[in-house]
């Protein structure tokens, strides 16, 4: 309707432009012909030229509406402040050039620097609003929405306290399940933040026809909602989204950017990624590994064999985090608990392997 009316008025104004325009043309042009038909023929011909134009102007409208509802409200918010700015500051700095004397046959130049001035410079305010805006506009914090221990929404702050930087998850890291343990320890502090994008490929993988994915997806969706229960002040589902950005990893790295958070993950590719645009990565594999506890020979350690080894007399045994302990004279002591003597690590590919021997003292079983 809104396209039809448009065009409609197009339509119309060039029409009434073209009956009304044959007055500026000289009677010498019209060759004689009668002002009345000249009028009609003038008509026709503004009115199949307006009807183009308007629908050139209806479809630029639709898109300029589209793209105005997919922007982020942040980035809208920012670059309506930009525009009125560029356009206040235009206005001010051609006040003087209006005061000055121009021949009446030049006043147009002050109107056309007027309207060239209002253009340029309104233009680079939005842009300049649009690349540093929201590093305005989030000192003011995000509108984000927690959940209180009812499991009831409740509005929030993004940052809570203006020192705390805010820690976002994002879907690996919720998976791994590890996070609980991190904050009830309190190596992690502050407002945890879950965007909504992670919820929703949280709940697209949980849908999956894939068994393993759909088990991975609902774990996540538990281990969030043990988060909610246990830390419910803590808890912060984020609204902001980015339509733009096609990818979960670029909407979190946006995200992290514009609110100078740090980014909670186990993925290795986004990591890197993150960390060359600036972010402030939190991984907690890398985390993990660097509190394995580091044996070097002549430690004594307490294990239970548990099977034999490739080599002959070799026993395999397993510390708490998984680390395998190849036992030199072990075979002979699988499924007793035995004391032996580190003599040597490896690091490989696939893990840490340590080597040791049998000590003479035998635990009991």
């Amino acid at each position: 309707m809104l396209n039809a009316l448009i065009i409609l008025i197009f339509v119309a104004a060039g029409a009434v432009t073209g009956f009304v325009g044959v007055e500026l043309i000289p009677r010498q042009w019209l060759g004689g012909a009668e002002l009345t038909g000249a009028r009609w023929v003038a008509l026709g011909i503004c009115s199949l030229i307006s009807l183009p134009l308007g629908v050139l102007v209806s479809s630029t409208y639709r898109r300029l509406e589209q793209n105005i509802r997919e922007m982020p409200t942040d980035s809208l918010i920012s670059r309506s402040v930009g525009l009125v700015g560029g356009l206040i500051i235009a206005n001010l700095l051609l006040g003087p050039v209006f005061l000055l004397p121009f021949p009446t046959q030049l006043d147009f130049v002050k109107w056309l620097a007027s309207l060239l001035a209002s253009l340029l410079i309104g233009y680079l305010g939005m842009t300049l609003a649009d690349s540093h805006g929201r590093g305005l506009l989030k000192r003011f914090n995000f509108p984000v929405r927690t959940l209180n221990a009812n499991g009831e929404e409740e509005a929030a702050s993004f940052f809570p306290q203006s020192h705390v930087l805010g820690k976002i998850l994002d879907t690996s890291v919720i998976i791994d399940g590890r996070i609980e343990q991190l904050m009830s320890t309190g190596f992690l502090e502050g407002p945890v933040v879950v965007p909504c994008f992670v919820l929703e490929e949280l709940q697209l993988i949980s849908d999956s026809s894939d068994d393993e994915k759909r088990a991975k997806g609902r774990r996540g969706l538990d281990i969030l909602n043990q988060l909610q229960t246990a830390y419910p002040d803590r808890l912060v589902l984020h609204d902001l989204d980015y339509p733009k950005l096609t990818t979960v990893d670029a909407k979190l790295i946006r995200l992290a950017q514009d609110g100078e958070a740090a980014l909670v993950t186990n993925d290795f590719n986004l990591n890197k990624v993150a960390s060359l645009q600036g972010v402030a990565v939190l991984n907690i594999n890398e985390l993990s590994k660097s509190l394995l506890a580091r044996h070097i020979p002549g430690d004594l350690l307490q294990v239970r064999i548990l099977k034999e080894g490739k080599e002959a007399h070799q026993g395999i045994a397993y510390l708490e985090d998984g680390t395998m302990v190849v036992i030199e004279e072990g075979r002979e002591h699988i499924g007793e608990q035995v004391d032996v003597i580190v003599t040597s690590a490896l690091q490989t590919s696939a893990g840490k392997m340590i080597f040791a021997r049998t000590h003479t003292r035998q635990l009991a079983t």
